[in-house]
């Protein structure tokens, strides 16, 4: 079984996947946020998921983003839908700079930097790895 971690935004979101021993995030995809459900649908036909893990963005005071509004929206029907997925949520802030840092650290070109949609595929990437690591530590 699998957790899936999702970066969501209000055009597309980054998408995550652990391996079937929830130890390791690898980045998936990123999807038009219109079409989310359909890719959900889709991958869910050929992998089993446990729990899905959706960023909870923050500014830096604590305060919620103005799209928080439109996460519990997805939550909520994603809960009808899916009611034996379980949906987990984790304070994602600085997670777009962690990714930058990263993209940098790993070599990768100005160019392929500056492609929104691979930064978040990274921040859910990390989000989930976050996630795993805590996780892990827990009887």
């Amino acid at each position: 079984m699998r957790i899936i971690s999702i970066d969501y935004g209000s055009k597309r979101c980054g998408i995550a996947v652990s391996d079937p021993l929830c130890m390791i995030a690898n980045p998936l995809e990123t999807v038009d946020t219109s079409n989310l459900f359909n890719f959900l649908e889709s991958y869910f036909k050929s992998n089993q998921v446990k729990t899905i893990l959706v960023g909870m963005p923050k500014h830096l005071d604590g305060n919620l983003n103005d799209i928080e509004k439109q996460i519990l929206i997805f939550i909520q029907q994603f809960a009808l839908k899916y009611p034996a997925i379980k949906v987990e949520r984790l304070d994602e802030r600085f997670t777009s700079k962690m990714a930058f840092q990263a993209m940098i650290d790993g070599g990768l070109k100005k160019k392929d930097r500056q492609n929104k949609s691979t930064i978040d595929r990274v921040s859910a990437t990390i989000l989930l790895q976050n996630f795993l690591d805590h996780h892990q530590n827990l009887p």
